[in-house]
């Protein structure tokens, strides 16, 4: 009977060491695999931010993207939407001055005269000049003209700002700078308040370079002109296009205070 029951106690702890070898085995097993879980989540956590960078990212060129749509839009909408309303307002102004136009194509630009004759464009003693001599020559003839009508409109010569403007730009039709005569054109009659004559000057600013700095100023004192012949529609018309179209600029500014006092 001893026997017996001293057998059945050694398999008895025999059965617990084996469980107890088992349980041991589990724990290391579960410590390796909740370090591995560890592991996991941190490369997952770390995924999971560069996900959300992406999209971050991703949103920022959406937004980029609608932004510059939008501005798209607008200039459509200026150049298209409201284009049969200005034809009708330049056409009522053109008969006003007795301007002739044919078909709808009028053209806004206004007639130049020719550059006035000058002696840093003309031949040597031997009768040759270089192409380069030429170029500088006909630069150095054009700023002087520019700066020749700046001076003009400052004294109030307008007439005679004119004339230099117009000269500047037959004699430099590619120069950067055609953009600002056109605009200092436009100025002069806005000076002398011959407001419809401004309106059509600044519309070939607006109309024809559309990339000029002077945009936002042609834009804004278009308005002006408009609103000092009583035509509030076309006005404000204007100064929303500069707030929407260039909301940064001096002219932005100036635009929404015209527009707050309506």
């Amino acid at each position: 009977m001893v026997p017996a029951i001293f057998l059945s106690a050694c398999a008895s702890q025999k059965d617990l060491s084996y469980v107890q070898g088992e349980v041991s085995q589990l724990k290391q097993e579960s410590t390796v695999i909740k370090q591995q879980s560890a592991g996991s989540y941190s490369e997952m956590t770390q995924y999971r931010e560069e996900i959300a960078s992406l999209n971050g990212k991703i949103d920022e060129l959406q937004y980029d993207y609608r932004t510059s749509k939008k501005r798209l839009d607008m200039e459509d909408s200026l150049l298209v939407r409201k284009v049969d309303d200005l034809e009708n307002r330049i056409a009522r102004i053109e008969q006003y001055l007795g301007i002739e136009s044919t078909g709808k194509d009028k053209s806004l630009v206004p007639k130049v005269l020719p550059p006035p004759p000058s002696s840093s464009m003309s031949s040597n003693s031997s009768g040759s000049t270089s192409a380069q001599s030429k170029e500088e020559a006909s630069a150095a003839t054009g700023e002087a003209l520019l700066s020749e009508g700046l001076i003009k409109m400052k004294r109030g010569d307008y007439a005679g700002a004119r004339e230099s403007f117009n000269a500047f730009m037959t004699g430099n039709p590619k120069s950067p700078k055609v953009a600002d005569a056109q605009f200092f054109l436009a100025e002069t009659y806005y000076n002398e308040k011959w407001y419809e004559k401004a309106i059509l000057e600044y519309q070939t600013v607006i109309a024809r370079y559309t990339k000029s700095p002077k945009r936002p100023a042609a834009l804004y004192k278009q308005g002006l002109s408009f609103a000092k012949i009583g035509d509030e529609a076309n006005a404000k018309a204007r100064y929303k296009d500069v707030l929407n179209l260039y909301p940064q600029s001096p002219e932005a500014k100036l635009a929404q205070k015209n527009l707050d006092k309506k």
